[in-house]
């Protein structure tokens, strides 16, 4: 099976910075079509297409939903985005979009920066350890 290849950082980064350029506002073309966070942006697979033809099972934003909703219809949208427990899915049949924006932003945001606080740290294990071996090389030439 197929796999989105995409990097998770980037795919956040850009997710974040679609939704700050205002991406999901409506559509001049059709203003009384509702947007969908993640489905109406190039984070999905699917974007695009007028049918699923990828599974969501290939998604990265499956890493983010819990075992027991991975089979959801569209299980991005039952991520839990803060200690209250809002989900996409809540969050729009709300239809507050102003605080569905605010709320998978945060998300974002925390995810980013946790995703790139573990990058630094696994990229100073790698580079620590590459001196150690550097280190070794030059003992063991002497």
């Amino acid at each position: 099976m197929a796999k989105d290849d995409r990097d998770i950082l980037e795919l956040l980064k850009q997710e974040l910075s679609f939704i700050e350029e205002g991406g999901y506002g409506r559509s001049v073309r059709a203003p009384w079509l509702p947007k969908s966070v993640f489905q109406d942006s190039l984070s999905c697979l699917n974007y695009g297409y007028p049918y699923r033809a990828h599974p969501c099972s290939e998604c990265h934003l499956l890493e983010f939903v819990g075992p027991e909703d991975r089979s959801q219809p569209v299980p991005c949208h039952v991520i839990t985005l803060n200690e209250t427990g809002n989900t996409i899915e809540e969050l729009e049949m709300d239809g507050n979009e102003s605080k569905m924006q605010s709320v998978v932003k945060s998300w974002l945001q925390g995810k980013i920066n946790q995703l790139e606080a573990q990058g630094s740290r696994d990229l100073g294990k790698t580079s620590t350890e590459g001196a150690r071996v550097g280190a070794s090389k030059t003992w063991q030439s002497t």
